[in-house]
């Protein structure tokens, strides 16, 4: 038997194309998908640079700053291959309902406070930078704030931070705003604002130690996800499409339509939306990856202090092989 392909994604409504592809025959027979709840800062934990016989994913469907971001600060184990999902990402900036958590009612209020995230190099983690750098947390030369952050691991641990568990105390953390809505219903947390990414939210990459096998399976892959794409966006499909996620995700049916009109993956067969002129790496699709969305996510980032580009610019070679990158 052939050795499958390990894909790495976060178990959340964006991934339906995927898990729709991982349930067809040709999906049982060639991946295997793997989930990865505490999001991209877990997956580039299981890419494992250290020790590449240990790694628990070959290729992660993750998002776009944290990839980029790790290979700027010198991960060197995988690469960018592919686009998933071309829209923004709209993080919510989330807080708790318990009495302490009371006097945090928008950004501003958290300033000088303790951020919590999932794990470092996370994308709750740079967006927090993001955030920072869009509110003017500042110092005299224009510099960044240093941001105390506490990492909390998982979603339920971030839920608990805001509320004031002992040990996980936290004023706030960052996290997809449909993800975290059936939470705020219930009452366990609130929203107090919102950071949609200026970039293509969700990006593939692979393992640079994969076998010569797998390099052909995930060639075939990029191309079967691009097609289960194109099935699932088709304006024929879509009451099917979206009652598919709120069935796997328990999602209300009003939710699933405000974040479905608002989504377009990559090669998405609907009207674009009416900001993607606007939004840069319209043109890639799931086996190519636009050189203008790694300048502008790697100029935004390093103004929010994540990092520093080199003397001479930054070498795209580092991210992506020149076969994979589009204008």
């Amino acid at each position: 038997m052939s050795q499958k392909l390990r894909i790495g994604y976060v178990p959340e409504h964006f991934s339906m194309p995927l898990l729709q592809l991982a349930a067809t025959e040709w999906g049982k027979e060639h991946i295997t998908i793997v989930p990865q709840p505490s999001g991209t800062g877990q997956m580039l934990t299981s890419f494992n640079a250290e020790k590449p016989e240990d790694r628990v994913i070959d290729v992660a469907i993750a998002l776009t700053e944290a990839l980029i971001a790790g290979l700027a600060k010198g991960r060197s184990d995988y690469e960018l291959v592919g686009t998933y999902v071309k829209s923004s990402l709209n993080w919510a900036v989330i807080t708790g309902t318990d009495e302490k958590a009371s006097k945090y009612n928008s950004i501003k209020d958290l300033q000088n406070t303790k951020i919590g995230i999932s794990r470092i190099g996370s994308g709750s983690q740079i967006m927090a930078s993001v955030m920072a750098l869009q509110h003017g947390w500042t110092d005299a030369n224009g510099n960044v704030q240093s941001i105390e952050f506490k990492v909390n691991d998982t979603f339920a641990n971030l839920r608990n931070g805001v509320n004031q568990h002992e040990g996980l105390e936290t004023s706030a953390f960052m996290w997809e705003w449909f993800t975290t809505k059936p939470f705020v219903d219930s009452g366990e947390v609130r929203f107090i604002g919102n950071v949609p990414t200026p970039w293509p939210s969700w990006t593939i990459a692979s393992s640079k130690s994969i076998s010569s096998e797998q390099k052909k399976t995930l060639e075939e892959f990029q191309q079967k996800l691009q097609e289960t794409i194109k099935a699932f966006t088709n304006p024929k499909n879509e009451t099917e499409s979206r009652q598919a996620i709120e069935k796997h995700f328990d999602y209300k049916p009003e939710d699933v339509q405000q974040w479905w009109s608002g989504v377009r993956w990559a090669l998405d067969q609907r009207e674009p939306l009416a900001n993607a002129s606007s939004m840069k790496g319209q043109n890639a699709n799931t086996k190519t990856v636009s050189k203008a969305v790694l300048t502008q996510t790697l100029d935004l980032l390093e103004k929010a202090g994540v990092f520093k580009a080199p003397q001479g610019g930054w070498d795209f070679s580092k991210f992506a092989e020149s076969s994979n990158l589009v204008d």
